[in-house]
């Protein structure tokens, strides 16, 4: 005998999909992210002249989605279960730990990709090496993250209250 398949019934996986489409926290946060991450295609748009594709599902620029998403996701935590609530303690540290990554890790990150960019570009011209180009935008300077959380915060409280 095989293994056994345990099936669930249908309306298991309608009840459970209402429930996290219901679940104000979980959409306001996934709200937050996308319009943040639409405002830097806009931004992007608008600065450059042109569209680029790579915009919508890339990390770096103005705002960071990452700061506007942890944001929201502890401010519509703490409106939820309230600012004394273990959830909201969580959700903070998450939002803490994630915009220092943002701004900090992967900030250094891009900036030595650029260097090593650089060190290959002059490698290639030279005709020693020849290699793809490693990715440069993928962190935030301090700025952008600060904006990104304000942009985050007040988002949040606005759709919060709506909802």
């Amino acid at each position: 005998m095989g293994a056994s398949t345990f099936y669930f019934p249908a309306g298991i996986y309608a009840i459970a999909m209402h429930s996290v489409f219901n679940n104000k926290v979980l959409v306001i946060t996934a709200m937050v992210w996308a319009i943040a991450q639409g405002a830097k295609v806009v931004l992007g748009v608008i600065r450059e002249k042109r569209f680029n594709f790579k915009w919508f599902i890339g990390t770096g620029g103005m705002p960071s989605s990452h700061a506007a998403g942890a944001t929201a996701l502890a401010t519509t935590t703490g409106l939820a279960t309230g600012f004394d609530s273990v959830l909201f303690a969580l959700a903070v540290v998450f939002a803490v730990v994630t915009m220092f990554d943002a701004q900090g890790v992967r900030r250094s990150a891009g900036q030595q990709a650029a260097v090593l960019n650089q060190m290959m570009d002059e490698m290639y011209w030279k005709g020693k090496i020849g290699t793809e180009r490693l990715m440069e935008l993928i962190g935030h300077t301090p700025l952008q993250v600060i904006v990104g959380s304000l942009f985050g915060f007040g988002l949040s409280y606005i759709l919060y209250q709506t909802m």
